[in-house]
């Protein structure tokens, strides 16, 4: 009897939880660090992680238009300010957790050298995300401006969805050079940095997280929420490049 009591004990504690399912609608550039959370965080709590990554310019007009979800995790600030404004977002959920900086990429052989912003303007084409609404093209944009260099590079610019496909068009040649996140950079195989924007020279680039008011399942999207700001998630979230803001350090 008692070795029998033990293995239905055992059995209780091994056997997986049954959990809730958390729509997530994230930032494409989060993708590889979220999915190395999501395993851990589903193992220890029973509940699945549903991601529907993209530009956060595209998310934020899919959660307008009615598109069931859970939690928005940002690439910047402008995009959960209009949901904000709408009444989207529960407020008091919203956090700023990661940064970012910017980097130029070149192909890995045989891409010119860019060891200045003043060489960027000598490219014949540069590939941003979509700069006036995507966040990394609106940061590189940002940037560009404040150095005085947009008015050269503009016409040479050639919009993407997202901060991905900017990196894509460089790794296919079909571009010269393009500004993405230097996060990016650790998933390209045949592209290399050429020039790094200093951070303090650079946009304040925001990753906010915030629960959605529709949120269909509330207490499991404010756990796995919470989880995304712990140290162990946090740690992960720096292997892949990410920054913490002021606020997470």
């Amino acid at each position: 009897m008692i070795r029998y009591f033990f293995s239905i004990v055992l059995v209780a504690l091994t056997a997986p939880l049954s959990g809730a399912e958390v729509r997530v609608f994230a930032a494409v550039s989060l993708t590889e660090a979220l999915e190395e959370i999501a395993v851990d965080y589903e193992r220890k709590t029973g509940d699945e992680v549903v991601f529907h990554f993209g530009a956060s310019s595209m998310l934020a007009r899919q959660i307008e238009q009615g598109a069931p979800a859970d939690l928005f995790l940002s690439a910047d600030e402008a995009r959960m300010d209009a949901l904000a404004k709408q009444g989207l977002i529960v407020a008091s959920t919203r956090a700023s957790v990661l940064s970012n900086t910017l980097v130029v990429v070149v192909p890995k052989d045989g891409g010119m050298t860019i060891a200045s912003p003043a060489q960027l303007a000598t490219v014949k084409s540069v590939a941003l995300a979509e700069p006036s609404s995507v966040p990394a093209g609106v940061y590189a944009r940002a940037w560009l401006q404040k150095i005085g260099l947009w008015e050269r590079i503009q016409p040479k610019v050639i919009p993407t969805d997202n901060v991905r496909a900017a990196l894509a068009a460089v790794e296919s040649g079909n571009v010269d050079a393009a500004i993405v996140y230097k996060t990016d950079v650790r998933i390209a195989k045949r592209t290399r940095v050429a020039f790094e924007v200093p951070r303090a020279q650079g946009p304040v680039i925001s990753y906010p997280f915030a629960m959605l008011r529709d949120a269909e399942n509330r207490k499991a999207a404010m756990r796995l929420l919470a989880y995304l700001k712990s140290k162990a998630a946090m740690s992960i979230f720096a292997k892949h490049g990410f920054l913490p803001t002021p606020s997470q350090r």
